[in-house]
């Protein structure tokens, strides 16, 4: 049985999905529980591959955080951000010394060099971090720009 959404989506007149595509609605709208969605293809542990940017070294890496509650102040959002990376630095002064570059107004994000063993307690461990990336870094590695 469809949902009442993939119904009127298929009863249009005009609709906006190609006839072919009805079947792949029936199935993601299907309220039927009788499919079988627990096979997933096991994980494998993940390789690393070749630098295919110039400039992904593996130790600058762009980590994301969830929007602040409110309207907080630039200095206050890059304070927060600060105090994160301490927890997993041990301190305010290297986490000062390992950011090296900020957002904070249509994303929330912060570049940061620290080792590659640091990224995962980084992720797991950190309040409000929803990710953490390879950052590309673009600068000139003998002077440490970035850009």
């Amino acid at each position: 049985m469809l949902s009442s959404v993939a119904q009127k989506l298929i009863g249009r007149r005009f609709s906006p999905y190609p006839a072919s595509s009805l079947c792949i609605l029936s199935r993601y709208f299907s309220s039927d529980s009788g499919s079988d969605n627990s096979v997933l293809p096991e994980t494998t542990k993940l390789t690393r591959t070749p630098v295919l940017v110039e400039g992904c070294d593996y130790e600058h890496w762009f980590v994301v955080m969830e929007a602040p509650k409110g309207y907080p102040l630039r200095d206050e959002i890059v304070s927060t951000y600060i105090k994160t990376l301490a927890t997993a630095l041990g301190s305010e002064e290297d986490a000062k010394k390992s950011i090296y570059s900020v957002s904070t107004k249509y994303y929330y994000a912060f570049g940061c060099k620290v080792p590659e063993d640091l990224v995962f307690k980084i992720k797991t461990a950190l309040p409000n971090v929803k990710w953490v990336l390879p950052d590309s870094y673009s600068g000139d590695p003998r002077d440490n720009s970035y850009g």
